[in-house]
């Protein structure tokens, strides 16, 4: 059974930073394609990246050059690094096992202007 958690959400100021983590179990972070998705207050859940099981990331538009994708195998954990935050970036970010469609119960960013 895949179980998925996330953590490391927190409010910070626009142009911070965070890392948002996502522990795995039940699967393998490093030969799965896994992804982050957020959904702000009254909007759709929309995917913000991607990563494939070759390692290789894939960016929404919207934070390109802002955050990065990774994973370490040893520990089996899923990352999301987000920097230059801003407002707009404020939403619950969960951790999803594409294969499986497994998902975390999200963890909470808030970008104060």
């Amino acid at each position: 059974q895949v179980h998925l958690v996330e953590s490391g959400g927190d409010l910070v100021q626009t142009g911070g930073s965070l890392r948002l983590s996502c522990a795995a179990s039940g699967i393998s972070v490093a030969s799965n394609a896994m992804a982050w998705y957020r959904q702000a207050p009254g909007k759709q859940r929309v995917l913000v990246a991607t990563i494939t099981f070759t390692g290789k990331g894939f960016y929404a538009d919207a934070v390109k050059g802002r955050f990065t994708i990774s994973r370490n195998n040893d520990t089996n954990t899923l990352y999301l690094e987000m920097n230059n935050l801003e407002p707009e970036d404020t939403a619950m970010y969960y951790c999803q096992d594409i294969r499986s469609n497994s998902w975390g119960q999200g963890t909470q960013v808030t970008v104060s202007s």
